[in-house]
């Protein structure tokens, strides 16, 4: 080992690829960071807060999340923690979803006035619900499940926003969520293997077109109203984030009824005795 390789260990991995080989790590991690470029794009539409800015907003939100369903894949194609140990890729990525997937959409949802005046001071809930779920150590389980809501609140602006219910439905569905962050239920991680996680993806492809004719149908206005086709098509993808909330809790469920048979069988029994009724004096 040279003295750099022992004042600079990390230095030293860093340069085993080829120049090419990390060039196609430091892309991935451009595309990565396509996502802030969906983000400052977003914000600049919110600040004008026109009805056709919110459904850009929207589309660019779409991109963002695409973006961060697919470059995991690239990475560990690429092999950027071994390429480039120095630059901390999931730092980026947490950086980016903490502004596409809660800041910017519970803006929109102030800036649309969703939740009427004297409610916005409630959208400091979600806001630090999600830097609380952001920053657990255990925010995604071994066995490869979101621990807790995953601050999907780009999903619940749309939904409000396209539905428009009242306040106080609006208000609860906030607060609902917001809660559920700290509830330690299993929520379906999609791109990792298994039989709900492919059935996920297929209907999330699915509801992708719904939610592209949804954006395609809104009017002018503020808001859809309820003769709009828009709405109409917003009520039928609805069965997406059903099933997605129904089969993450019955995951959560099962797991909980395969531990609870374990808990009882290792708990030794008690004898029955006289003198464990009645208390020492």
């Amino acid at each position: 080992m040279t003295q750099l390789d022992r004042v600079h260990p990390v230095r030293s991995r860093a340069e085993g690829g080829t120049p090419f080989v990390r060039f196609l790590a430091w892309c991935v991690h451009f595309y990565t960071a396509l996502g802030l470029v969906a983000a400052a794009a977003i914000a600049v539409l919110l600040v004008r807060g026109r009805a056709d800015d919110f459904r850009w907003s929207f589309v660019l939100m779409l991109v963002a999340t695409l973006v961060d369903a697919t470059d995991g894949t690239l990475a560990r194609l690429v092999r950027v923690k071994q390429v480039l140990p120095r630059f901390d890729g999931r730092r980026l990525d947490d950086l980016t979803d903490f502004l596409t997937y809660t800041f910017l959409p519970l803006l929109l949802i102030w800036r649309a006035g969703i939740l009427p005046a004297g409610l916005e001071g409630w959208l400091l809930l979600p806001l630090l619900a999600s830097a609380y779920g952001f920053c657990q150590v255990e925010a995604k389980t071994d066995d490869g499940y979101f621990l807790g809501f995953p601050s999907l609140w780009n999903g619940v602006a749309f939904y409000l926003y396209v539905l428009h219910p009242p306040a106080g439905v609006s208000l609860a569905v906030v607060v609902v969520f917001s809660l559920l962050t700290f509830v330690p239920s299993r929520y379906l991680y999609p791109s990792q293997p298994g039989l709900l996680n492919a059935l996920s993806n297929a209907l999330g492809v699915i509801w992708g077109f719904l939610f592209v004719r949804i954006l395609w149908g809104l009017p002018d206005g503020r808001y859809p109203t309820e003769d709009d086709r828009a709405r109409d098509f917003a009520l039928i993808s609805l069965f997406y984030p059903t099933f997605y909330l129904i089969a993450s809790w019955a995951v959560t469920l099962t797991q909980l009824l395969k531990k609870a048979p374990r808990r009882r069988a290792g708990r030794p029994r008690r004898r029955l005795r006289s003198a464990s009724l009645h208390p020492r004096s």
